[in-house]
């Protein structure tokens, strides 16, 4: 009865490993701000997300301000001046410092019904372009506005259906991750054949590592088909390994510890069945 009881524990812990995983970057990532700032400051060096940044901010200075024949021209002198900011420290900083206003909309679409969509305020990145321009004598430069210009990091039709999900894993918080190493902790010794028993737990949290790493391979494909026209595919797929880099570091960490558990405590068995076995052996040959 108790083995029996040891291997539903066991297959709990591959179930609850990934949740687990995911409840804590729930809690500590995206619910917490420095997590997510963290998250997305190695975009601010991503040619794909600065040219989405760069291409975002020309069009609507031309959409906003009357340049007349000059449009063509203007645009690629604000898209050139951007990307040669976003080259800068200042830039890092900018790009850090509109991340954490924009994480209470971010968390905020995770997590209520008041919207689809978040945006980031690019208006620190604009001020210092319109500034340099300004320096270098670009014409209609003094023109171009410093707000109203955001672009958007989250953005889906679906984020309605994971929500609730997200509400309870967050919830959940180190909870859930602690009760399933409790629950890895009771299964071994539940076990009549312990040693059998810890390499199949070494499995199970392997299973668990490739199963989170399932769910954020089935998240990207579904956050990224899903997106509208006019969202950059490119910058937005930056965007969410961004920030589920964590995601896929522990999926990888839970499969390398589950194998190096399952084949220690199977190599382990393997010699305590020769150890058993010799003995034995010997006997039967004194007895000859």
């Amino acid at each position: 009865m108790s083995t029996a009881v040891s291997t539903v524990l066991i297959a709990l812990v591959a179930v609850l490993t990934p949740l687990s995983a995911l409840a804590v970057w729930a809690e500590r990532e995206i619910g917490d701000t420095d997590g997510y700032v963290s998250a997305m400051a190695p975009l601010a060096a991503d040619p794909t997300v600065r040219g989405a940044v760069a291409d975002r901010i020309a069009d609507e200075v031309i959409r906003q301000v009357d340049v007349g024949p000059f449009t063509g021209g203007v645009r690629d002198l604000v898209r050139d001046a951007v990307l040669s900011f976003a080259g800068t420290p200042a830039y890092a900083t900018a790009w850090n410092t509109v991340n954490r206003a924009a994480h209470t909309a971010v968390e905020q679409a995770l997590t209520s019904e008041d919207g689809d969509a978040a945006s980031i305020d690019l208006a620190p990145v604009i001020e210092q372009v319109k500034r340099e321009l300004i320096t270098d004598g670009v014409p209609f430069a003094d023109q171009i506005p410093v707000a109203d210009i955001t672009i958007t990091v989250v953005e889906s039709r679906r984020l309605g259906a994971a929500r609730a999900a997200f509400d309870d894993l967050q919830a959940a918080g180190l909870w859930l991750p602690v009760g399933t190493l409790l629950l890895a902790v009771v299964a071994v010794p539940l076990a009549r054949r312990r040693l059998p028993a810890l390499a199949a737990l070494g499995l199970a949290v392997a299973v668990g590592g490739l199963l989170l790493r399932l769910v954020v391979a089935v998240g990207r494909a579904l956050t990224l088909g899903d997106l509208p026209a006019d969202v950059d595919r490119a910058a937005a797929g930056a965007v969410f390994d961004a920030l589920t880099a964590t995601l896929r570091l522990a999926s990888w960490c839970l499969v390398g510890v589950g194998l190096a558990l399952a084949i220690t405590a199977w190599w382990a068995g393997r010699g305590q069945g020769l150890a058993e076995a010799l003995p034995y052996a010997s006997g039967r040959r004194r007895a000859r």
